[in-house]
């Protein structure tokens, strides 16, 4: 695998930070606090985004944008993912997250649009139409698919957990991801804290160095120790752990801003301790 790849980067952006904190920049219409303050809904956006981004930068490791959010903004909403991407810079990943799928034709499309013309260094995937949809990505080793095995909803085992010849059809997809990330140094997996007993095996299957993905912790209830001990590498990196809401809106009043930030930094915190024991001089 090329030096580039985006594994490669992924760790030299984690240990560079010395976080492996993922900041979800999902904005709310409905939860935008009203001290934002703007005179249009685009001054307003742009304000709460760049206060967050602002407040957490020195905390951060990755960003997070879930499309959904975005849409809700309509058009003014589009336009920030580009604004965000080049805000943001080199020195952080930037993960779109939209959980594509689609025949390999349309995911050429999406991985275009989402590294080329957005900037993002890594978008999250789904595998339910077949692995051949994923192929493109392989063409573009310097950035990166995070494929979701076990998501943090309640209805994830409807389908995630169907057995199959290779054990729960969450785990089957976790040791194809692995061997994805094995040949083109640019996979890694989602795995939802809300599941964290799951990370473990997870770990095993995918060896050190193939990233997860966690998201739901905070608000969603996931655990926070089990998800670090367990997703860890053996360096006591290659995991990233998202945080949205519990950050972004951690205060509706006109410290918005700074408590985003106090937040971020306590999560940092609690998860570099967490960690301590796992990282190797």
């Amino acid at each position: 695998m090329p030096a580039s790849d985006f594994q490669g980067r992924l760790d030299r952006t984690l240990k560079a930070r010395d976080s492996l904190l993922c900041v979800g920049l999902d904005p709310d219409p409905a939860l935008l606090p009203a001290s934002v303050g703007g005179t249009s809904p685009t001054a307003r956006l742009t304000r709460f985004l760049d206060g967050i981004v602002k407040a957490t930068s020195p905390h951060a490791a990755a960003y997070k944008c879930q499309l959904g959010s975005y849409l809700a903004f309509g058009s003014v909403g589009l336009a920030q993912l580009e604004r965000l991407t080049a805000s943001l810079g080199p020195g952080v990943i930037k993960i779109l997250d939209l959980k594509a799928n689609d025949i390999p034709n349309t995911m050429r499309l999406v991985r275009d649009g989402a590294f080329g013309a957005l900037g993002f260094d890594a978008v999250t995937v789904t595998p339910w139409l077949g692995w051949e949809t994923l192929e493109p990505f392989a063409e573009d080793p310097e950035h990166g698919i995070f494929v979701v095995a076990h998501s943090t909803n309640a209805g994830a085992p409807d389908f995630q957990e169907i057995p199959t010849p290779r054990g729960p059809l969450w785990l089957a997809v976790v040791a194809e991801v692995g061997r994805m990330a094995r040949a083109h140094g640019n996979a890694g997996v989602v795995v939802g804290a809300t599941y964290s007993e799951l990370l473990r095996t997870s770990r095993k299957r995918l060896g050190d160095g193939v990233p997860i993905l966690i998201p739901g912790v905070g608000v969603q209830g996931g655990r926070l120790s089990t998800s670090v001990r367990e997703g860890v590498d053996a360096n006591g990196r290659a995991l990233l752990v998202n945080s949205s809401r519990s950050i972004l809106f951690a205060s509706a009043g006109a410290d918005w801003a700074e408590a985003a930030g106090r937040e971020a930094q306590h999560l940092k915190e609690q998860i570099n301790q967490l960690r301590s024991g796992f990282r190797r001089p």
